[in-house]
């Protein structure tokens, strides 16, 4: 074992490691045992533009072990020193969740993620040719002896090794499954399949995951980015066809367009498959706002989950439909995150919105009177792009209910 590697160790002492349990191919929906791995803390501070304080990585990584998230990609040792002590910090308030710091496939970046105290070392090697001949200037047969030296030598240090299958999305299918199986003889616990570039459907994501699935038995992990708005789905399909663990950041903030929002991937388990991932929905909201300032990037007001206007309803007949049987027009409860629905008066409401609306300031409206205040509420919302506060409500009541002027 190489001394300068075995030397450095969390806390002095080698971590124990212990075989994965991966999921069969194909797996049964209500079967679904899935691990989430956010990766805010990396992927996400790497959008453009993008810089956590040290204090915001601390709050961020409470707030998603608080709310039961069970890993955490934690950073990038290699940029330096305050990365490093970033993460010691991170690592330090004792979390629950498992701590995973992300490197390359080289010695010095070994070296920097030895020093931080993390459960879990992913090392990152290009997948593809475009990468390994235009990125790299080598071959696959250096990417496959590069893997097993690089693995072993962690391992030797003591620590679980996750190996990162870099745009293999792009990569031949056949090379993933060796380089796989490389990694996982190497010592790998864990791989990441990464669609670096997201690129893919969730067709053929599945058709992917299911034969690596079949070439290897240790953890798999799906890595998707948002290119063509497919992240998620992308992610829910590898798991369906047997990845354990899934890349998630708050928001979905990340390269480009960013990765699976934590927000949806969780949501879309619970309601689609019933799968449980420890993630307390309730959070959801708080954890969102808190990232978004963080990063400074605010949440579209139509984001699913955590929009502040997913759970607005102004069309006459959803109104209608919701004030009789609130299933008739929500997919799920907003409760379970916490929140409640909410009915705004506009360009589509209709007279029965208004009447409620009414009857919630302790005004009672006949149907002709609404009909009256409905056109001004129209009126109004055409000429100043938005509703009607409870104080105009007031005075378009009032001024319809004036008695004429005496002849």
């Amino acid at each position: 074992m190489d001394q300068s590697f075995a030397a450095i160790r969390r806390g002095g002492m080698a971590i124990a490691w212990s075989p994965c349990k991966p999921a069969p191919t194909d797996m049964n929906p209500t079967a679904l045992h899935v691990v989430i791995n956010d990766t805010t803390l990396r992927d996400g501070e790497q959008t453009a533009g993008v810089a956590f304080t040290a204090h915001e990585k601390l709050a961020i990584a409470r707030a998603l072990d608080a709310a039961g998230v069970p890993e955490m990609e934690v950073g990038i040792p290699a940029m330096g020193e305050a990365e490093v002590q970033a993460i010691r910090d991170i690592a330090a308030l004792g979390l629950q969740a498992r701590l995973m710091v992300w490197a390359r496939m080289c010695e010095d970046d070994l070296r920097a993620a030895l020093r931080c105290d993390a459960d879990v070392v992913h090392l990152s090697i290009a997948a593809s040719d475009i990468q390994i001949e235009r990125k790299l200037g080598r071959s696959r047969a250096w990417v496959l002896e590069r893997t097993r030296a690089m693995v072993s030598r962690a391992r030797d240090a003591g620590v679980q090794v996750s190996v990162g299958l870099e745009d293999a999305s792009r990569a031949d299918d056949g090379f993933v499954a060796r380089l796989a199986q490389a990694a996982q003889a190497a010592g790998a616990c864990r791989v990441r399949y990464a669609d670096t570039l997201g690129l893919l459907d969730p067709f053929g994501t599945r058709e992917r995951i299911a034969a690596l699935r079949r070439a290897v038995d240790i953890d798999i992990e799906i890595h998707t980015h948002d290119d063509l708005g497919l992240a998620t789905a992308n992610a829910l399909a590898a798991l369906l066809a047997g990845a354990t663990h899934v890349n998630t950041t708050v928001n979905g903030l990340g390269e480009r367009a960013g990765n699976a929002p934590l927000e949806e991937v969780v949501m879309g388990l619970r309601h689609l498959y019933g799968a449980a991932t420890g993630v307390d929905p309730r959070s959801l909201p708080a954890i969102s706002a808190l990232v978004a300032r963080a990063a400074n990037r605010p949440v579209a007001i139509n984001k699913s989950i955590v929009g502040e206007g997913v759970f607005t309803h102004e069309s006459g007949i959803h109104v209608d439909g919701l004030l009789k049987d609130r299933r008739t027009y929500q997919g799920f409860d907003p409760g379970e995150l916490g929140r409640e629905p909410r009915l705004v008066l506009g360009k589509h409401s209709g007279s029965h919105a208004v009447r409620h609306a009414y009857a919630a300031l302790g005004l009672v409206v006949d149907e002709a009177l609404a009909a009256g205040l409905l056109q001004r509420i129209r009126e109004h919302v055409c000429r100043h792009k938005a509703p009607p506060t409870d104080a105009e409500l007031r005075r378009f009541h009032l001024e319809a209910c004036e008695p004429l002027p005496a002849c």
